[in-house]
């Protein structure tokens, strides 16, 4: 199990020049629907999507699939859900924030069992992200995870910009 880590400023920002994409939520119904097409769609901007290999439909399909199970943790566990979701892309690591209004850091609770529903998604978090963790923030908390780019992925598409032909 990898350990947690409580971010502080100047501790576990993207470094570098990135591409910051931000969705208003309000945690009513298709919050989660809505926060995978934003995710989705930034994706392709950045051209994650569409994929040219296995290995990075792979790496898209993680990032939407994590997005989904924070923004269902807020939906889930603060009051009034989540507030807003957060991308940063700087050529090398995403960042995923989500932050609602709950003062309560998530917590990784001992396996359920795989037969048993709910319980799974920090979990699934945990063993997908490269880091995880949680912040106090005005009014609740952050919760972030951050995934390296994935291997395949060009040049253009690791700086956000479309390629040229040469």
């Amino acid at each position: 199990m990898r350990r947690q880590a409580v971010d502080r400023p100047g501790n576990g920002g993207p470094p570098g020049r990135e591409q910051v994409r931000r969705l208003a939520l309000e945690g009513g119904p298709g919050t989660v629907r809505r926060s995978r097409e934003f995710s989705r769609r930034a994706l392709v901007s950045w051209q994650w999507l569409p994929a040219v290999d296995e290995d990075r439909r792979a790496a898209a399909e993680d990032v939407l699939l994590m997005v989904a199970e924070l923004v269902a943790n807020a939906c889930l566990y603060a009051p009034g859900g989540p507030s807003e979701l957060r991308l940063h892309w700087d050529g090398a690591r995403l960042r995923v924030e989500v932050a609602d209004a709950s003062p309560v850091p998530p917590c990784l609770r001992p396996s359920a069992g795989t037969g048993r529903p709910g319980g799974h998604g920090l979990r699934v978090v945990d063993r997908l992200s490269a880091a995880w963790g949680s912040r106090p923030e005005a009014g609740g908390k952050l919760v972030w995870l951050e995934v390296s780019r994935p291997p395949a992925l060009t040049a253009a598409g690791a700086d956000g910009q479309p390629e040229r032909p040469g």
